[in-house]
């Protein structure tokens, strides 16, 4: 024995055995709404049923109608309500009054491994494993009966006064509709809402039983003298260490796990999170937070965690917007999805989001029947959308839920402006229709203004490095020497005009559209026509911003539109093309790409 035990003896040895006689049958019955000192076993109970597959019970028990604390008033007017004047077989309350309450059970839990009833008898401990608790709570589904009741008669009245029309009414236009195939997340979805469950429910039918009292003939029987809660089959089961006792008694939490129920997606456990990678653990919390500044993502991660390769991750799944991180569209709506709410494709929910985003990078609060007329979504759409990231109010449309976090910014002004740049890039991949042209030339203006401004700084600085302020006479510059014209509106969009690929990531080609190579000789010596440079302008002049491989399309589609044999341009040149655009005053924008 070791020392430890020395000081706690053991008293009395209790033999344990297991009765299965009631094992399937056991449940244990709950009132959480009434005291324990105020039980119903000196009440009479009318009527018992089940549901043995959903574990449902339904118990009505008669009310004192004499008792003085029973108002005889409400209890008519309730009847009257339920059944009104009627006398009939089927009325909820047969004698006017309301007499009799339905108590209606529902499932305190779904797993009842750790739960048994015990009864000591000489010196035995026999115990039968419980197979449901159940929490009994008043039912209303007479209300329900009275609120039908009170619609019939609405509708009888509504009949009344339209039988005049009655042959009016014959024709009535029909519409068919055809429903769209089902997917699986929304199969998923139907089989776990309300109506659903409700139906299932209602579709097994009731088992009666016959309900006998505490302290019946039939009860003690039951309970302690013919016993079927006692195990008379004794099996002796031999154990070569207590821990193979106990964790028989007490089986691990891991077999728990198999009938634990599915919690809500928007329900996180911080223990479960920390266990996946890096990467998965800011995409879990950005999907179900939506807008977080960074230092709060920081904080929900474990400590020690470093910044810089949070950075990394949270730009893949998020954009930043007023210095604060937003998940991506394409995050919360994958491909072949379709909206909950009006079965608009994912792609399509996707363009509308990212515009919304756009223009809360520019603006703080937006007008929810702007955007719609903007995106042109179904309002519940548009309504979801500003809700994952603003906030209703009065007077002043969708405000921005967070404020501006200028200290990020300060912080990492490498990564604010990565992601400035990408949200030009992804201005291009909008639709036109998202996008007015106040709008672009708006944005268009800003990049010229912030493009002229960094060559200014950049040319002051090559001033003061190149020569001393002494060497060059006033008014002169002894390096470099810039011509500067004013610019109308239309030559100062077209300067700010972008020639990336289509398809590219932050700027680069990709395998599926190369971008043409400056350097290659291939057209070398070729001029542009006036024809050509005219395309280019009047292209420019209505899109202000566009891919390279956009403007390819755009001059295939002219030349497709020209009679036949009627092609001015002659042979034009990959090269041709690029020179025209650049010769054009527009401006090649390129991006690096994040690693």
């Amino acid at each position: 024995m070791a020392s430890g035990d020395e000081d706690d003896p053991i008293i009395q040895e209790i033999d344990v055995y297991l009765a299965k006689s009631l094992a399937d049958k056991l449940y244990l019955f709950q009132y959480p709404v009434r005291p324990a000192s105020m039980n119903y076993d000196d009440v009479t109970h009318l009527s018992a049923k089940i549901k043995p597959k959903q574990q449902k019970v339904e118990l009505e028990v008669a009310i004192d109608t004499m008792s003085p604390n029973y108002c005889r008033s409400k209890g008519e007017q309730i009847a009257l309500n339920v059944d009104g004047t009627s006398i009939e077989e089927s009325n909820t309350f047969s004698t006017k009054m309301m007499d009799k309450q339905t108590f209606s059970s529902i499932q305190a839990t779904t797993n009842t491994n750790r739960y048994a009833a015990a009864v000591f008898h000489k010196g035995e401990l026999h115990l039968t494993p419980l197979h449901g608790i159940l929490q009994m709570r008043p039912g209303f589904s007479y209300l329900d009966k009275a609120d039908s009741k009170h619609r019939e008669r609405e509708a009888a009245n509504e009949a009344g006064d339209s039988s005049q029309d009655e042959a009016e009414d014959d024709i009535k236009q029909i519409t068919v509709r055809f429903a769209r195939p089902e997917s699986e997340q929304a199969r998923q979805r139907r089989i776990q809402s309300y109506e659903f469950l409700q139906k299932k429910q209602a579709e097994e039918p009731w088992v009666h039983l016959h309900y006998h009292i505490n302290y019946s003939f039939l009860s003690s029987w039951l309970s302690f003298k013919g016993s079927l809660l006692f195990s008379y089959v004794v099996d002796c089961i031999h154990f070569n260490f207590p821990r193979e006792y106990l964790a028989m008694l007490m089986p691990p939490l891991a077999e728990e796990k198999i009938v634990k129920p599915v919690g809500p997606s928007n329900v996180l456990s911080m223990a479960q999170l920390r266990t996946l990678p890096l990467g998965d653990q800011v995409k879990t919390l950005m999907k179900n937070v939506k807008v977080m500044p960074f230092a709060n993502l920081m904080g929900l991660l474990a400590s020690g965690t470093d910044s810089t390769a949070v950075l990394r991750c949270i730009q893949q799944v998020a954009l930043l917007v007023q210095g604060n991180w937003v998940v991506k569209s394409d995050v919360l709506y994958p491909k072949s999805t379709c909206s909950p709410h009006s079965g608009v494709p994912a792609e399509v929910l996707c363009r509308g989001r990212d515009f919304v985003m756009w223009r809360f990078t520019h603006e703080r609060s937006l007008m929810r029947k702007e955007v719609a007329a903007i995106i042109k979504l179904p309002p519940e759409d548009v309504k979801e959308f500003l809700e994952q990231m603003a906030v209703p109010r009065a007077n002043r449309g969708w405000e921005f839920l967070l404020s501006t976090d200028h200290d990020f910014v300060k912080k990492h002004p490498d990564v604010a402006q990565r992601q400035h740049m990408l949200w030009m890039v992804q201005i291009c991949v909008l639709e036109p229709q998202c996008i007015s042209g106040e709008q672009r030339l708006k944005a268009a203006r800003e990049n010229a203004r912030e493009h002229h401004a960094s060559l200014q700084k950049d040319l002051d600085a090559r001033r003061l490095k190149a020569s001393p302020v002494s060497s060059a006479p006033s008014g002169t510059d002894a390096t470099v020497r810039i011509k500067e014209e004013p610019v109308s509106d239309s030559e100062e969009t077209m300067d700010t005009s972008s020639a990336l690929p289509n398809g590219s990531l932050n700027g680069y080609p990709s395998a599926e559209s190369p971008i043409m190579d400056p350097y290659n000789d291939h057209g070398a010596g070729q001029t542009s026509t006036p024809e050509l440079q005219d395309f280019i302008r009047n292209t420019f002049r209505k899109h202000f911003v566009l891919c390279l491989s956009e403007v390819k399309r755009l001059f295939n589609l002219h030349l497709a539109s020209l009679p036949t044999g009627h092609c001015v341009f002659g042979h034009v040149t990959d090269r041709m093309l690029q020179d025209t655009i650049l010769h054009s005053h527009c401006k090649q924008i390129l991006v690096p790409v994040s690693t």
